[in-house]
């Protein structure tokens, strides 16, 4: 059975990296809101159409493309990690989808309970998706004010733990 697993979490909590392990683990691309969102930047028209948008549906453009291109792998049977800082919203949707294509669904929320380390994080990396901007202290501090993390999750992980406990846990849960 094919697993669709969404990996949420604010930036800089360890999304991204962990997601790469359980698409080792699973043999599964990785789907990431930041680079489907990226292969729009070079359109004009697209990039005004969504600066108009409510931040919901700035969102919702994302997920959808993610599940669309997710619905495609499922139905041959593959299994797709999904890697974006999705809420209940998403995360019900993430799980329609896994019911709809027979799939197995998993939800994992990443946090990270310390703030300095969390910054230390964001400031120090360079993600590199094309035609995308690199996310800054302030931004993911505003995204934090709003945040509020989803309730329907399989499995929480905080990056104050060691990396390696975390993908230990993550691949436990996928092998289970």
């Amino acid at each position: 059975m094919a697993t669709l697993l969404l990996i949420t979490g604010p930036p800089g909590t360890g999304k991204s990296t962990l997601a790469d392990a359980a698409a080792v683990e699973l043999s599964a691309p990785v789907l990431g809101w930041d680079w489907s969102m990226a292969s729009l930047t070079q359109f004009g028209p697209i990039q005004e159409a969504i600066a108009g948008m409510s931040h919901l549906d700035h969102r919702r453009v994302g997920w959808s493309i993610l599940w669309n291109l997710a619905t495609a792998q499922l139905w041959r049977g593959s299994s797709v990690v999904l890697d974006g800082v999705a809420r209940d919203l998403e995360v019900s949707g993430t799980r329609d989808l896994a019911e709809t294509t027979g799939a197995r669904c998993i939800v994992v929320a990443t946090r990270c309970e310390d703030a300095a380390l969390q910054r230390d994080r964001v400031e120090g990396r360079v993600r590199g998706i094309p035609g995308w901007h690199e996310l800054d202290w302030d931004q993911v501090s505003a995204l934090l004010d709003r945040w509020d993390e989803p309730t329907d999750v399989d499995l929480r992980l905080d990056a104050v733990r060691p990396l390696e406990g975390n993908v230990d846990r993550l691949v436990s849960v996928l092998r289970s």
